[in-house]
């Protein structure tokens, strides 16, 4: 079954990519929580976070570890928040949220919208950030 993360990982539809490697992702989330919210993703198309092997399992985390330190530098914030809830799309995938108050991660909050042109400076932001800190 191919998810509509698998169709951004094989092109189809575009996206706005902070970072890739040969076997993950991670690119904005377009209904938001806040400025530089991100979804890291394996390439494998496993639905269930704890479904995916060993290997690819740590890998993910390790990525999303690297594109955290990307976030907190490009987008002001105490921390990045982490969270997995893995219903919306049967793909797994772990959510990166600038954040500064706990409810910050509160999924049942209205989400917010950009101009494709503020998400592309954004995305561009942690990306700079990402390569500044390699």
């Amino acid at each position: 079954m191919s998810t509509i993360f698998s169709k951004i990982i094989a092109g189809e539809i575009p996206a706005y990519k902070v970072a890739e490697s040969i076997d993950y992702l991670a690119f904005l989330d377009i209904s938001p929580l806040a400025e530089g919210h991100v979804l890291v993703i394996p390439k494998k198309e496993v639905d269930y976070l704890f479904d995916i092997d060993d290997e690819t399992y740590v890998g993910l985390q390790l990525f999303a570890k690297i594109v955290a330190t990307g976030i907190k530098a490009a987008i002001p914030c105490k921390k990045v928040g982490v969270a997995v809830i893995g219903l919306e799309v049967p793909h797994a995938h772990i959510h990166l949220i600038p954040m500064n108050r706990v409810d910050d991660l509160n999924f049942a909050r209205p989400k917010l919208s950009f101009t494709p042109e503020q998400l592309e400076a954004t995305a561009e932001k942690i990306r700079i950030a990402l390569r500044e800190h390699e």
